[in-house]
């Protein structure tokens, strides 16, 4: 497994949410979650406009092995989606934690990020 950006907050369905920016975090797959789906094929992206509660699924990621949901670990709008995914989904394969990025969300509970587990918890729960 790569190593686990130590700015970042994780879910227990291992998602990953960067550091907020001006109240919007970007969203994606952690590269443990892309490791065990296995070659990535087509990814079902959110909506822009559309608003999720913690938790809620937004898409999801198919690869050759499995399909598995997306939630969102914290509640916003979507702001913009990764549209390079529609055309090379592999490319959650090759950078789960940057280019494979999936959404970014604008933040209605930033509090949410408390919750979530930095990158030592993550590491250990991994395991």
């Amino acid at each position: 497994m790569s190593t686990i950006p130590s700015d970042f907050k994780y879910s227990a369905e291992h998602e990953w949410i960067s550091p907020a920016a001006d109240g919007v975090v970007t969203l994606g797959i952690t590269d443990f979650a892309q490791s065990e789906l296995g070659d990535v094929v087509y990814v079902d992206l959110p909506e822009v406009g559309n608003t999720y509660a913690a938790g809620d699924a937004i898409g999801a990621v198919e690869s050759v092995k499995a399909a598995s949901d997306v939630y969102t670990p914290v509640s916003g709008e979507v702001v913009e989606v990764n549209e390079e995914l529609g055309n090379e989904p592999g490319i959650v394969n090759k950078d789960a934690f940057g280019d494979g990025w999936i959404c970014k969300i604008k933040l209605s509970a930033p509090d949410e990020m408390d919750g979530l587990m930095d990158a030592t918890a993550y590491g250990e729960f991994c395991k």
